[in-house]
């Protein structure tokens, strides 16, 4: 046995660990960083950019709803030609000049932050190319009617501002490329739901599952930058207003579990659904949609435009107003709008166009703690039903996209619900449980068919690396060569 001497490190080289920091110094070396501080004004200007771009597409997604719902007051049956061929529109669009625009915007984030993505390949899911595309085909995505939001793609739509933001920054700069997709995805997150705490926990939980010790001031200063930026647009208000939360005795627990586990078992098996659809089943449907995505397209939006005309229109959109309604009391939606809502969320995603499920899935669990509320609740039902909504809301977006904490954060945020803190968190965790046990992680599962044809250049050039390394007689120094990624579109 070889003995290893160690030599104690010198006196004058060991730190001093009482000795306390120098703040007047420490002060001057900080400041003395004049490309540090050029580097922070970069990332903070962008954050406020992709701040200002989500608050553009909020207006201009609005508008477009309200004229479609203005076209729909004036001729009703005007949707059954208006949807479709719009939507067949923009899914030719989508598909021909840009597809990584398609859908919600979240797998492509976290497709453009695995390590295993080429670094030139990023372009493909965040861009400012992107970023316009987003903004334009889902505010038209609204103007056709159909059941989809702008909240996930908010996301990919600050995330490709956050990225151009690395030309201008040094090498070895503080915010890597990293960081700066986790900052935009998640001020995308604060400043569509006007939540900048949601927009924080959504980057820990769904982006980074942990931040970087050097620059998570900086990302946290980005996101809640650009959520102050929605803010001073549209007030400091919250999404739905502030509801009434009544004490909660013993007769509220049973109606809160229904709704609770309900939602955990619709949200479950609509993220199933979803993930089947979207990554190709083995069906007819998938068949004709591959081959011919446009018609298909088009008949997704003959679907929504009948689901919509037969609930008078209720269907249409994100689903923020009948939201409200319910809320207030003053909602006289169908029993059958929870399973028509499902149905026109499932069709418009699986059509193809640019559009999230972050709004209609409030808007569907919206729906069944309103049903249980009227069901269940009996002569408390008015005193009940708001927190049995919110519940709903809370529990079905956290099965669905298996996020609990952004889930629960969000809607708290949405409807100045910090009394209902505790109930909101249990309802979100019990859910995402629930959907667990039914359906793999929806947006994990679609970044994971983007990055299949990245893992299967990797495995073909281990395997082809193997081989060379057990059959070549040369010196085995000299690197084997490799051909350019396989397109990811």
């Amino acid at each position: 046995m070889v003995g290893v001497a160690i030599h104690p490190m010198p006196q004058w080289q060991q730190p001093d660990m009482n000795r306390e920091p120098d703040f007047f110094q420490n002060l001057q070396d900080e400041l003395s960083d004049g490309r540090a501080w050029l580097d922070r004004t970069v990332v903070l200007g962008y954050a406020i950019l992709a701040g200002l771009c989500v608050v553009l597409f909020t207006l201009l997604s609005e508008t477009a709803f309200e004229w479609f719902m203005h076209l729909y007051a004036a001729a009703p049956w005007v949707v059954l030609i208006w949807t479709p061929a719009l939507t067949a529109f923009i899914v030719w669009c989508t598909r021909r000049y840009f597809p990584g625009a398609a859908g919600s915007g979240i797998p492509q984030v976290m497709t453009a932050l695995d390590p295993l993505l080429p670094r030139d390949s990023r372009h493909r899911f965040v861009s400012l190319r992107l970023t316009f595309a987003k903004i334009v085909l889902g505010s038209l995505s609204l103007l056709g009617g159909l059941s989809a939001g702008r909240e996930g793609p908010s996301v990919q739509v600050a995330a490709g501002v956050m990225h151009d933001a690395r030309r201008w920054l040094r090498p070895g700069s503080v915010m890597s490329e990293r960081a700066l997709l986790v900052a935009g995805g998640a001020a995308g997150i604060a400043a569509a739901f006007n939540a900048p705490l949601a927009g924080v926990v959504f980057a820990i939980e769904e982006l980074s599952k942990k931040l970087e010790a050097r620059n998570n001031g900086l990302i946290i200063a980005a996101i809640v930058l650009a959520g102050l930026v929605s803010i001073s647009a549209f007030g400091n208000l919250t999404y739905f207003g502030s509801i009434a939360v009544p004490r909660f005795g013993w007769g509220a627990l049973l109606p809160g579990v229904l709704v609770v586990v309900l939602c955990g078992v619709l949200g479950g098996l609509f993220s199933r659904l979803l993930a089947a659809s979207l990554t190709g089943m083995p069906d007819r449907f998938s068949a004709f949609r591959k081959r011919f995505p446009v018609r298909f397209a088009a008949a997704c939006g003959l679907v929504v435009a009948i689901i919509g005309l037969a609930t008078g229109g209720a269907t249409f959109g994100a689903g923020a107003e009948e939201v409200r309604n319910m809320l207030a009391g003053e909602s006289d939606i169908s029993r059958l709008y929870v399973l028509l809502k499902f149905v026109a969320t499932w069709v418009t995603s699986w059509s193809g166009v640019p559009g999230g499920i972050f709004a209609p899935s409030l808007s569907i669990g919206a729906g069944v703690g309103h049903d249980v509320a009227q069901l269940v609740a009996g002569n408390s039902a008015s005193a009940l039903a708001p927190a049995l909504i919110a519940m709903g809301m809370a529990a079905f977006l956290a099965a669905t996209t298996q996020a609990p904490l952004t889930s629960f954060i969000i809607v708290m945020e949405m409807i100045d619900g910090r009394p209902m803190v505790l109930s909101l968190m249990a309802a979100a965790m019990l859910a995402s449980l629930i959907s667990r046990l039914i359906s793999r992680p929806l947006y994990g599962t679609l970044s994971a068919l983007m990055l299949r044809p990245t893992r299967e250049h990797h495995a073909r050039t281990a395997a082809a690396e193997a081989a060379a390394g057990q059959d070549s007689t040369a010196s085995t120094d000299a690197p084997p060569a490799q051909g350019p990624p396989p397109r990811l579109d």
